[in-house]
């Protein structure tokens, strides 16, 4: 077996490169660059925390919640595919382990996965710490399983969303002792309401045009999000915004003198 340095080198060289890079993506949006983040403490995310990722004018993450789902998912990523884009999705584990395919899908077309806990309780600061504690294992364990074949003392990606952002102190601090960073968003869609994606886009496109930059929140399980992504990705390209693609630091190692 390689060594953990070596699987880390790997795994990031993955996602540096992936099936994109030999795609041509000329005239396409496209993913601007890669930015490598360190979990370690990390609690990013203007409307759940003080701090976020350290992004330039008009550079955007992409991120999608609640997946995998047949139909809205697989749409999803046949948008990002065809306009060289990389985004990240926060899954939940029981829908993992019910479409293992569709979280393979993601990992193999170079996107991020992180975790968004087994069963989406709403929220997880609002039950008992041991059984928010145990969902949250759980679902990483379910994601990894699926992901990669077997589970570790650390999930492969250390990345985490709590579910409509229900955080507690206590739960951070576990998460923070874990070496599993957390995100919040900086903007989202509202997509979990139902509206037209033409009234979707104008929203979020209108929330960004503000922002003026961030880490955006969609959810790969609604239909109008997936239908409203193809003239979101348009919109981006025209008003000159940029699409950056998070993966997690390769591990620190001590390095010989």
């Amino acid at each position: 077996m390689l060594p953990a340095a070596c699987r880390a080198a790997l795994f990031l060289s993955l996602c540096l490169a992936g099936p994109a890079a030999a795609q041509d993506c000329t005239g396409k949006l496209g993913t601007s660059r890669v930015m490598q983040v360190d979990p370690s403490g990390l609690q990013v995310g203007t409307k759940h925390f003080p701090q976020t990722l350290d992004l330039a004018d008009r550079e955007v993450v992409l991120t999608f919640d609640d997946g995998p789902l047949p139909g809205t998912t697989s749409s999803v990523l046949k948008t990002l595919a065809r306009e060289c884009v990389r985004a990240t999705f926060f899954v939940i584990g029981r829908n993992v382990a019910a479409h293992p395919d569709l979280l393979r899908r993601e990992i193999a077309e170079g996107h991020t996965v992180g975790h968004h806990s087994m069963t989406h309780p709403m929220t997880l600061a609002d039950i008992p710490y041991d059984k928010a504690v145990a969902d949250i294992e759980k679902g990483i364990n379910a994601d990894d399983k699926a992901a990669y074949g077997a589970t570790g003392t650390r999930p492969r990606v250390p990345f985490f969303r709590f579910p409509g952002f229900g955080a507690s102190p206590e739960l951070l601090d576990y998460l923070k002792g874990r070496g599993i960073g957390v995100f919040g968003a900086d903007l989202w869609a509202s997509d979990w309401n139902p509206m037209t994606p033409e009234e979707q886009l104008t929203l979020v496109m209108a929330r960004l045009d503000h922002a003026g930059r961030g880490i955006i929140l969609f959810h790969d399980t609604r239909a109008q999000t997936a239908k409203m992504l193809p003239a979101f990705l348009s919109a981006l390209k025209e008003r000159g915004y940029r699409v950056v693609h998070i993966v997690p630091a390769l591990p620190k190692t001590a390095t010989a003198p």
